[in-house]
C-alpha cells in the first residue's frame, strides 16, 4: 500500500497521513470499556438501551466490533487491549485487568461472557479471568466454539471437530 501511494497517488498519501495524525491526536480510550473513542465514553457505553447485566471481555477493539457486527449482542463490553502472553511479557498488569475487576464490582453485571480467542493465550486469559471471578457471585460464561456455519465436516482441521464433539449440546 506504501509502495503504491507513494508511486501513483502522492495526494492519496498525503490524507493518510493526515488522518492517522489526527486519529493519533483525538482517539483514546473509553473510560469503561477501553474501546477506541474520541469521547470520554464510547458509543455503546453511553447507550442506555444497552443491558448492563452482561459484560463481554474481549480482546482488541476489533473483536469488539465483530461481535456487533453479528447484530446478537445487546449487552456491555471490557476490551483487555491484548491477551496474557507471558513469552512476550504480558501479564495481568497491562492488560488493565484491576479495571475489569472493578467494573465488575462496582457495576451491575451479573453475567460475564469471556470472549476471547481460542489460542493458547486467549484460553489462558479467560481462566486466569474465570479464577478470580468464581467467587464474586455473577455468571460465568465462554463463547461457543466448533464448526462454522456451512462447514463441511470433511474439510474442517481435527481439532475443531474434536470441540465440537467435546461442546455438543441436547436438542
Amino acid at each position: 500500500m506504501a509502495y503504491h501511494l507513494l508511486q501513483r497517488d502522492p495526494t492519496g498519501a498525503d490524507r493518510l497521513a493526515a488522518a492517522i495524525g489526527h486519529a493519533r491526536e483525538h482517539i483514546g480510550h473509553c473510560q469503561l470499556c477501553n474501546t477506541f473513542t474520541e469521547d470520554d465514553l464510547c458509543g455503546l457505553c453511553a447507550n442506555p438501551g444497552r443491558d448492563r447485566s452482561q459484560l463481554a471481555v474481549v480482546e482488541t477493539p476489533a473483536d469488539l466490533l465483530r461481535l456487533e457486527q453479528t447484530h446478537t449482542y445487546r449487552g456491555l463490553y471490557f476490551v483487555l487491549l491484548g491477551k496474557l502472553s507471558p513469552l512476550d511479557g504480558v501479564g495481568p498488569r497491562q492488560l488493565a485487568l484491576d479495571s475489569l475487576k472493578r467494573r465488575v464490582i462496582d457495576s451491575e453485571v451479573r453475567e460475564v461472557i469471556l470472549a476471547t480467542g481460542f489460542t493458547v493465550e486467549g484460553e489462558a486469559t479467560s481462566q486466569y479471568i474465570g479464577a478470580w471471578l468464581a467467587d464474586r457471585g455473577v455468571r460465568l460464561t465462554r463463547i461457543a466454539r466448533g464448526l462454522p456455519v456451512g462447514g463441511e465436516l470433511e474439510f474442517v482441521d481435527s481439532g475443531t471437530l474434536a470441540q465440537a464433539l467435546l461442546d455438543r449440546r441436547d436438542i
